[in-house]
């Protein structure tokens, strides 16, 4: 039987800076091996919940779950913090997030990136791990580019190595934050197959991003933020072939997947 329990569970989230408030009460579960994409113009929310979610930015009311374990809180609305420093590394290290900006070590090759973590934060055997980030870097295709440093990579092959580092983890689920954005066509392209390639193998994953081809080819369920709320969510085939909203039918107008 396919285990299909929450990994990562996100109830009536609310966040704020300052008086202005950007997510409403947002509801989204990723399932084990499905795929979640976020979609919206700019602003809607879709990197602040992510960023959340990974406990990167702290919320002011709702409730996170990882595996079913809820995030301990302190103090309320602004003040609002969490509890348990331990839990939120062990949560971090479960949800490897893939920047848009790829945040490499400037001074530090591709193969000594992708095993940085884990072996300064989960401690692992050196040997293990740079094993591990060869058979990684294999994976994305840039396995011949372990002792290049990322300024002698493309945008693209950079991008690859920082989810190379990511899977490292060997994480529950990734998080990626526009991971094509940055990146021109060409090389956004290389991304999206190596993304494609990671949702065929069942990873869980939740994806914000601008790409409407991506998203209706790798999502298992798809949410459309508008102005900090789901304005409409569903599988891929509804969504994009027959939207409900007016909102979502304009948005898509000007996206819509080929």
């Amino acid at each position: 039987m396919t285990d299909t329990s929450p990994v990562l569970e996100i109830h009536d989230l609310h966040k704020a800076y300052g008086d202005l408030e950007v997510i409403k009460g947002v509801s989204i579960t990723a399932r084990k091996g499905s795929v979640v994409s976020l979609i919206g113009s700019s602003g809607s929310g879709k990197s602040t919940i992510l960023r959340c979610a990974n406990l990167l930015e702290d919320s002011q009311k709702g409730d996170i779950l990882f595996k079913g374990e809820a995030v301990h809180w302190k103090g309320e609305d602004h003040n609002r913090r969490p509890a348990d420093a331990k839990q939120v590394l062990r949560i971090r290290t479960n949800l490897s997030m893939v920047f848009q900006q790829f945040n490499l070590w400037a001074h530090m090759t591709i193969l000594q990136n992708v095993m940085e973590a884990p072996v300064t934060v989960l401690g692992r055997p050196r040997a293990e791990v740079e094993a591990a980030a060869r058979r990684y870097l294999d994976k994305v295709g840039i396995g011949d580019k372990c002792n290049v440093y990322p300024a002698q990579l493309s945008g693209g092959q950079q991008q690859r190595a920082a989810i190379a580092r990511a899977l490292c983890m060997e994480p529950e689920a990734l998080l990626f934050d526009e991971p094509t954005s940055a990146l021109d066509p060409e090389l956004e392209q290389e991304v999206v197959k190596v993304i494609k390639a990671l949702a065929e193998e069942g990873r869980t994953m939740m994806i914000v991003t601008h790409d409407m081809r991506m998203a209706a080819d790798v999502s298992d369920h798809v949410v459309f933020l508008h102005q900090g709320l789901i304005e409409e969510q569903g599988p891929p085939d509804t969504l994009f072939g027959q939207p409900r909203s007016e909102r979502l039918r304009q948005f898509l107008s000007h996206s819509v997947p080929a």
